[in-house]
């Protein structure tokens, strides 16, 4: 990580409240309401070959995310559109990642914000692989989080909401502390949920077996996954699966936009070993979005 350059520190231009902006200009005040009361959604979303991958849906979700939290984006989801592939122009970026999100500003300081102002952003940046090639190879280790996915009764489960990550990274940096690349997160009923920014997929006699996406995010890459699998006559099996059921599982892999189709070898006491049709669907999905149509805006 030494050799990362701070993400407030980096040169170029980024997309904020309908402008292009410097980089290290782009501000906000240290009383915002994101950041003291989590009213913040974003996408994660990628670029390859100079395309966006799934742009139009990432934006859709970007919106109901919004809606979701009570906040109206004060730009059309065309201009949203237009912002992303705009910030991946500006740098160069043909493969990266771009990061749209949405806030409340400081004009308020209370629980209740009715009338903060709504601030858009969209980022764009070269990234890798979220896994190193060698650790997708081998496949990744995975511990168990000691924090569970809530009820869709208790938080707005369905939204990309910021403040929803708070129990990923405290799970991820446990994980990390042990050695693990990742963590698995089971719900509030003890069943598999997903890691910390994945979806997880298990296969047993060539059928895919993914929990039902009730209480966390039915991630996009997860639904591309499921419709590659079902294009080639592969069973897709969404249930509640029970962590003793993994005993019976002979492959695993995460799927997520920064992800993509990663192998798991471990998951605490679990062993898997990635094999032909995990390899199969991890081939499918980087084929497929290298050669998607180019969006238009």
């Amino acid at each position: 990580m030494a050799n990362v350059i701070p993400f407030d520190q980096r040169d170029g231009s980024l997309w904020y409240d309908g402008a292009m902006v410097p980089w290290k200009q782009a501000q906000t005040h240290v009383l915002t309401h994101g950041l003291h009361y989590g009213s913040c959604v974003f996408e994660g979303q990628r670029i390859y070959n100079g395309t966006i991958y799934k742009l139009k849906e990432h934006t859709e979700r970007l919106f109901m995310s919004a809606e979701t939290l009570g906040m109206k984006i004060p730009f059309t989801r065309a201009q949203i559109d237009a912002a992303c592939i705009e910030v991946c122009k500006a740098h160069g970026i043909s493969d990266g990642y771009i990061r749209p999100v949405v806030f409340r500003g400081s004009e308020m300081m209370a629980v209740s914000a009715q009338h903060s102002t709504i601030h858009v952003a969209v980022a764009a940046w070269t990234w890798p692989s979220y896994f190193s090639p060698a650790e997708k190879l081998r496949g990744i280790r995975l511990d168990f989080a000691k924090w569970k996915r809530p009820s869709a009764e208790t938080e707005p489960v369905h939204a990309k909401a910021a403040g929803l990550y708070m129990i990923c990274t405290l799970s991820k940096h446990e994980a990390e502390a042990k050695g693990y690349a990742d963590a698995l997160m089971l719900d509030y009923r003890g069943y598999v949920a997903e890691a910390t920014g994945a979806n997880v997929f298990f296969i047993k006699d060539g059928t895919l077996h993914t929990p039902i996406p009730d209480c966390f995010l039915n991630g996009l890459t997860r639904q591309s996954v499921i419709a590659i699998a079902k294009a080639r006559k592969i069973p897709v099996i969404e249930r509640h699966i029970k962590p003793e059921e993994m005993t019976g599982f002979s492959e695993c892999f995460l799927t997520g936009s920064a992800a993509e189709v990663t192998p798991v070898s471990e998951i605490g006491p679990y062993r898997f070993k990635p094999g032909a049709l995990t390899e199969t669907l991890m081939n499918a999905y980087a084929d497929e979005v290298r050669g998607v149509v180019p969006a238009t805006v």
